[in-house]
Parts: structure tokens; C-alpha cells; sequence
């Protein structure tokens, strides 16, 4: 009776783990893959990753209409991700997909709130690295006064999921800070480390 008894409980416990974790959809640059892989196996206690980004063969969506490219994202990658979760590498700044992806993140209408929004440094950056542009618009060093969050990497689950709280509850408090008008970008720009397109 006993083992019954532990079994259920570690099923409860186990299923009031699963629902305090928010899912999080991941934006990173395909060249970053074996750091983005560590940080999702390493933290996947907070979190439950979405998607893991797009490959830089793959046919995206191949479409000039912006409104039918965001709705696509939203429907096809973003799901029904709360959090958007960019991490920031050399070349992540330069990458035409993650500002769609950013920019379907932001997007806010009658039918589904914005997602929150956080930048995060991997490891080999440091304390410093290039901002996609759009994730700068919604980023100030007030953070009092504006929409994403930017850290570097997180010590511990516990942190992460501290800065996931917070950008999930910026969807209602801070999203008069939005900005989001910006046009997507139609090709990668030159990589400002590298000084090339990749």
C-alpha cells in the first residue's frame, strides 16, 4: 500500500513540476547548435522548448505578404508558446530568421498576446555581444522602461526561471513598450564580427 501511495505522489509531484515549467520557444542562429543543445538539455527543469529554430537550408516560408509570413510563424513555430527565448551568439544579429521571428514573438492582436521576451548570452560571448535590431527596440538598460530582458548565460535553473516569470508577466505589465513596426528583414545582413554574410 505504501509503494502505492509513494508511486502516486511522485506522479503528482511530478505533474505539478510539468505545469509550473513555461513553454519557451528558442531563437538562435544554426551555427550556435551545439551551445543551444546544452543550454535546453541543461535547463529543461524550467522550461519546455517549443521549437528549436530552423535550419538554414530549409524553405522557410516562402512568401513576400508580412502579415501571412507572421501568422505562419505564429501558427507553425511559435504554437502557443508565453516566452520567446533568443540566444545570443556572434552571428545572431545578422540572421534574417530570427528577426521574423522576433518580430511574429511581438506581434499582438485580438486573437493572442505577445510573447515575453528574453536575450540571453551563450557562454563563449561573455558579458557582451551584437543585439538583433528589433530585440534592441524593445530592450533599454532601464528595463523599467522598456519590454525584453537581456542577461548573460544563468547560473542555475532557479535564475532562468526567475527571468522567465518576469518576461512572461512583461506580456501584460510592460507591453506598451513594444516596438514592432520595423520591416522584416528580406535577406541576412553582414555579420558585424566576422564582417561577412554568412
Amino acid at each position: 500500500m505504501t509503494s502505492q501511495y509513494d508511486d502516486l505522489i511522485r506522479g503528482m509531484l511530478a505533474k505539478s513540476q510539468e505545469a509550473a515549467r513555461r513553454k519557451c520557444f528558442i531563437s538562435y542562429y544554426h551555427g550556435d547548435q551545439d551551445a543551444v543543445d546544452k543550454f535546453v538539455g541543461t535547463f529543461d527543469d524550467v522550461m519546455i522548448a517549443k521549437a528549436i529554430g530552423v535550419s538554414e537550408e530549409d524553405d522557410y516560408i516562402d512568401s513576400d505578404n508580412a502579415e501571412y509570413v507572421m501568422s505562419r510563424i505564429r501558427q507553425d513555430v511559435l504554437e502557443d508558446s508565453t516566452v520567446t527565448i533568443c540566444l545570443i551568439g556572434e552571428c545572431t544579429h545578422s540572421r534574417r530568421y530570427i528577426d521574423w521571428e522576433l518580430k511574429a514573438s511581438l506581434r499582438q492582436g485580438e486573437d493572442y498576446d505577445p510573447n515575453g521576451l528574453i536575450g540571453i548570452l551563450l557562454p563563449h560571448m561573455g558579458n557582451s555581444g551584437y543585439l538583433p535590431q528589433r530585440f534592441k527596440e524593445n530592450w533599454a538598460k532601464d528595463e523599467s522602461q522598456a519590454y525584453a530582458i537581456y542577461r548573460t548565460y544563468p547560473a542555475s535553473s532557479a535564475q532562468l526561471k526567475g527571468w522567465i516569470e518576469e518576461a512572461y508577466s512583461r506580456r501584460t505589465t510592460q507591453a506598451k513598450y513594444i516596438s514592432n513596426s520595423r520591416d522584416m528583414m528580406k535577406y541576412n545582413a553582414k555579420c558585424l564580427v566576422h564582417g561577412v554574410t554568412h
